[in-house]
């Protein structure tokens, strides 16, 4: 069978990076690759667990050498996903799953046509609103810029395979981990099938012969 990338997408609070931990928790087939960051290691992070942190200038170079499946801009920071990250857990037989915005998103299906992409719906309006306000500890400014944002990325939706509503956690991981189960069987990714179907042609013919 042929790993594939698994890409979830959610607008701030839609809960895509509780999704990815949960599968990672409980699916032995899938794997997480260490994102690559220009932002400085908090305490207890460690370089090549929690992140790959490099400098500007590195980041930049591995930009112009294509090393990235994907990298975007926040808040100052750069932050991307390494193709040899990518390659390293296909290597292993393990499905790549990836927790990035929209932008990112788009530029994985243009590298990898056969990824799979998810799209984590909040089921309400006014509940991802109430998850993006959180404790009311936020100015309402910064509050009011990531509603715009969220409202933005909710109309590319369509560009997604899939779409899984998160109105409780447990419903929305079965849901994400049945459509890994479904992309599993499809016949593109089923290096195997020729030779299964094959086989089971040869042992009808004997079969068959056996009548006479």
């Amino acid at each position: 069978m042929r790993p594939f990338l698994l890409v979830l997408s959610s607008p701030s609070g839609g809960g895509k990076t509780t999704i990815a931990r949960r599968l990672l928790a409980t699916r032995s087939d899938v794997g997480y690759s260490v994102s690559a960051t220009t932002r400085s290691a908090r305490s207890g992070e460690m370089d090549g667990k929690d992140y790959r942190f490099l400098t500007e200038q590195d980041f930049e170079a591995k930009v112009q050498a294509g090393a990235f499946v994907e990298h975007a801009r926040y808040n100052s920071h750069r932050y991307g996903t390494l193709r040899s990250e990518v390659e390293r857990l296909f290597a292993g037989g393990q499905h790549v799953v990836m927790d990035i915005e929209v932008d990112g998103a788009r530029q994985v299906r243009r590298q990898f046509a056969d990824a799979v992409l998810v799209f984590v719906l909040p089921p309400t309006g006014t509940e991802l609103v109430r998850r993006l306000g959180g404790r009311g500890t936020e100015p309402v400014e910064v509050v009011k810029h990531r509603m715009a944002i969220a409202n933005d990325e909710l109309r590319a939706v369509a560009e997604y395979d899939y779409v899984v509503t998160n109105d409780a956690l447990e419903p929305a991981v079965a849901a994400v981990s049945a459509i890994i189960e479904a992309e599993q069987r499809r016949i593109g990714r089923r290096i195997d099938i020729a030779g299964q179907v094959e086989s089971i042609r040869r042992e009808i013919a004997a079969e068959a012969l056996r009548l006479k």
